[in-house]
């Protein structure tokens, strides 16, 4: 795959994540907030087949790393995630232009870090960019789900 290819990849997998995500923002999260844990979820298993590949080449220290970045860039999207009650009783994600910003931030630096790695093989910097994903998806997601649910509980008491 050419360069050229590859950024209009990039550029359509945010274009995409940044589409759902504002479309989300008109729809109420349904049921008990267990849907806002799907996504982590699924990255996980997807994670499985790619991580157990046998041509990867990494030290243990390299995956922390590697997950504490990931967790280090989920700061400002935990930060930047909300929920509100609207007048019709359903809870929605609120509207905020610092998770965009954030998000493009984050989305950013990995394509940056990306560029820098390249010498590692492919298997491996592949592996370990699908660990910073999981490092900072996971924590959001989790942080997400705990936010929908304190919002929830406060709100039925």
């Amino acid at each position: 795959m050419n360069s050229y290819n590859f950024y209009v990849i990039v550029i359509l997998i945010a274009a995409l994540i940044l589409w759902r995500r504002t479309r989300s923002m008109y729809r109420p999260i349904k049921g008990n907030g267990i849907r806002l844990l799907v996504p982590a979820f699924l990255l996980l298993l997807a994670c499985v087949p790619v991580l157990s590949t046998p041509g990867i080449h990494a030290a243990g220290w390299e995956w922390v790393c590697a997950f504490a970045f990931g967790a280090v860039l989920s700061i400002p999207l935990i930060w930047t995630t909300r929920y509100e009650r609207r007048s019709d009783q359903q809870i929605y994600a609120t509207r905020n232009k610092g998770f965009f910003i954030a998000f493009l931030i984050v989305f950013a630096v990995r394509f940056l870090l990306r560029e820098n790695l390249n010498s590692l093989g492919q298997e491996t910097e592949m592996a370990l960019f699908l660990t910073i994903a999981l490092g900072y998806a996971l924590p959001w997601r989790v942080a997400s789900f705990l936010k929908y649910r304190k919002l929830n509980s406060l709100d039925n008491v």
